[in-house]
């Protein structure tokens, strides 16, 4: 498993601006162009457990959006493998399959515990979203089709706005637990709660950048699954990749501190 033990990779000092989530989208796509089958391997699996998904539970609106809310929010921990690639790639090594699945055998235990306190989270608005509308939508919501005519295009303003605003504050402490924690934990031995503050010091330090870095990953997340989910093999690389730079300019502004001492 890559981890630098005692220093970051040289660089120069940076500034976080709001032209920064452009610079780290175009910092992937050179990742992903310099090296591109560890990306496509992982964007193919995403893309192809979505497929699944959307094709075996079309008719059946809240496992279709229990599957695909879970899915969302542990998209960071499974695309994890694809930030070692970007570690390999600092130091000028091209690498595929072997050390990308070395990080997954290695069963770290903070990855581990993250993706299971994602999924945690994944339920909880699941169930939240699922007794909102239950309680408020003027029919039974049964299939996607009744979720967008009845909620979505409903005439009267109220449920589809308050369910958006649910998900955003529920989804923002996931955001800002991860968008720094996970790159860091394969950066380093941090420790997962360490990690997890750096991370929300990070959105702390910087919160209209951060904002619209969420928000970005939001659209090209949508944007990958409205294009019948083949947008996923560009997209979840593209992001992992990006997400890395993020991470690194934020630690080379002094921003984040990992624990970069080996562990006893």
């Amino acid at each position: 498993m890559p981890h630098d033990a005692h220093t970051a990779m040289p660089g120069p000092e940076v500034t976080i601006d709001l032209w920064s989530p452009l610079r780290w989208l175009q910092r992937g796509a050179r990742d992903y162009a310099a090296n591109p089958l560890p990306g496509v391997l992982h964007g193919s699996l995403m893309a192809l457990f979505g497929i699944i998904v959307l094709v075996a539970l079309r008719d059946r609106f809240w496992l279709l959006a229990g599957a695909f809310s879970g899915f969302l929010i542990i998209a960071p921990v499974l695309a994890s493998g694809l930030y070692a690639v970007s570690w390999y790639l600092e130091r000028g090594q091209k690498v595929c399959c072997q050390e990308v699945m070395a990080l997954w055998a290695s069963g770290d235990r903070r990855l581990i515990t993250f993706g299971l306190l994602l999924a945690l989270a994944g339920t909880g608005w699941v169930l939240t979203s699922a007794a909102l509308i239950t309680l408020w939508a003027p029919v039974p919501i049964e299939r996607p089709l009744d979720f967008v005519r009845h909620v979505v295009l409903a005439p009267d303003i109220g449920l589809f706005e308050v369910w958006l605003l649910l998900g955003a504050w529920l989804a923002a402490p996931v955001f800002a637990s991860s968008v720094m924690a996970l790159p860091m934990m394969v950066d380093t031995h941090t420790p997962l709660w360490r990690a997890v503050g750096e991370s929300w010091r990070a959105v702390g330090a910087q919160p209209v950048v951060m904002g619209l870095w969420a928000v970005v990953i939001a659209v090209l997340v949508g944007l990958g699954m409205a294009l019948a989910m083949v947008g996923l093999i560009v997209v979840v690389p593209l992001l992992a990749y990006a997400s890395w730079h993020a991470y690194r300019d934020f630690e080379r502004a002094g921003l984040i501190t990992p624990v970069r001492a080996p562990r006893a």
